[in-house]
């Protein structure tokens, strides 16, 4: 195999790669990525064996062929190489040893045999559809934050994409929730995609994937089945299998009967959240909301580090009420709201609280309080 390719295109495809292997592995071919040259088009094979990334670029193809090599060390040499550079790539399917040739720069990196490298089986999928990489980026990106880390609860580890029933008919949907707080984020129902089975998108998925997403042109090939879930572009292909579990009934913890209303610039809620968040113990982090007649007032009062207040002018014409929320989870809520506003449903101090972008019911946010 001899191919030569422009370094910035060759960057691109090996840092996708990269990402996805696992630095601490005990199968030796898994840290590799799988190059595979023909025609005008090399490919840039890499997984863990949960996830499989292909990414496709234009190259200068001298001898066809196919080899792997370690992604991260090729992704290393590659970055520091001088912009605008011709990598030549090339191994002579013998001796074990793949180089790696820009200008007066030359590596010698080892290889593994690329019949050892294991390739995801191509399964037949239910339900393929076509979504506009802005669309996919924001329901990923503002539920994402809601995926619960803890390793018991796995069927909470990923953001729960389906189809369900909105305000004016049926969208595809995208939940995440760690049982503290809960992010529902709705979009059209792109054509041919009713039939899709639901399926809980890994984690790291949901990270890769926010690479494909970049571009606001793209158009992204969704292809779901029981066990996997496929995102595709000209370029870039990311297949992953789903988690297999069951995600809980969400529906149930989103209230529906909250009246109190508050009304708050949400920049300035989140900037007065993180200034009094300042002096609060790092192990709970409790803000108390007192609201009364349009006005907010936000305080902490950590008895082994200090006291904090802080008050803002906000739309509230409801009895008066003490709250209490972990600051995290409140500045990461507020950070979702794209609009100038952010609305706040509440029912009483131990009751769940509704968190939505104004008037737009398309993305809700479910926080539980704490005690104060």
């Amino acid at each position: 195999m001899k191919i030569s390719i422009e370094r910035g295109a060759l960057l691109k495809a090996v840092g996708q790669a990269q990402s996805v292997v696992e630095r601490r592995n005990t199968i030796p071919i898994l840290a590799n990525v799988l190059i595979e040259a023909e025609g005008n088009t090399v490919s840039f094979r890499a997984t863990d064996l949960d996830i499989e990334v292909v990414d496709k670029c234009a190259g200068i193809v001298e001898r066809a062929g196919a080899t792997t090599v370690s992604a991260v060390t090729l992704h290393e040499i590659v970055r520091k190489l001088p912009d605008g550079a011709m990598v030549v790539l090339a191994d002579d399917g013998t001796a074990g040893r793949l180089t790696v040739e820009a200008g007066r720069s030359n590596f010698s990196l080892a290889t593994l045999p690329k019949e050892d490298f294991p390739v995801m089986t191509t399964s037949e999928y239910d339900c393929n559809f076509a979504v506009p990489a802005p669309v996919l980026r924001r329901l990923f990106d503002k539920s994402k934050f809601a995926i619960s880390t803890e390793e018991t609860r796995y069927y909470l580890n990923g953001v729960y994409m389906h189809i369900s029933d909105g305000d004016d008919g049926k969208v595809l949907r995208c939940v995440a929730t760690d049982g503290h707080r809960l992010a529902r984020i709705d979009a059209p129902l792109p054509e041919n995609a009713l039939e899709m089975p639901g399926v809980i998108v890994p984690r790291k998925t949901v990270g890769e994937l926010r690479k494909l997403l970049e571009d606001d042109d793209m158009i992204i090939a969704v292809s779901v089945s029981e066990a996997k879930v496929r995102f595709a572009t000209p370029d870039i292909t990311l297949t992953s299998k789903v988690i297999d579990g069951t995600f809980p009934d969400y529906t149930r913890v989103i209230p529906v009967g909250n009246t109190r209303k508050l009304e708050v610039d949400a920049a300035e809620f989140a900037k007065a959240v993180d200034r009094v968040a300042t002096v609060s113990s790092e192990r709970s982090r409790a803000v108390k909301l007192t609201l009364e007649d349009d006005k907010l007032t936000l305080s902490v009062n950590a008895p082994d580090s200090g006291a904090a207040e802080d008050e803002l002018a906000v739309a509230y014409n409801d009895e008066r009420l003490e709250i209490g929320f972990n600051a995290k989870y409140l500045l990461e809520i507020a950070s979702q709201v794209d609009r100038e506003n952010a609305v706040f449903m509440f029912n009483s101090s131990g009751d769940p609280t509704l968190m939505r972008e104004g008037n737009d019911t398309s993305a809700v946010y479910v926080v539980m309080p704490m005690r104060v």
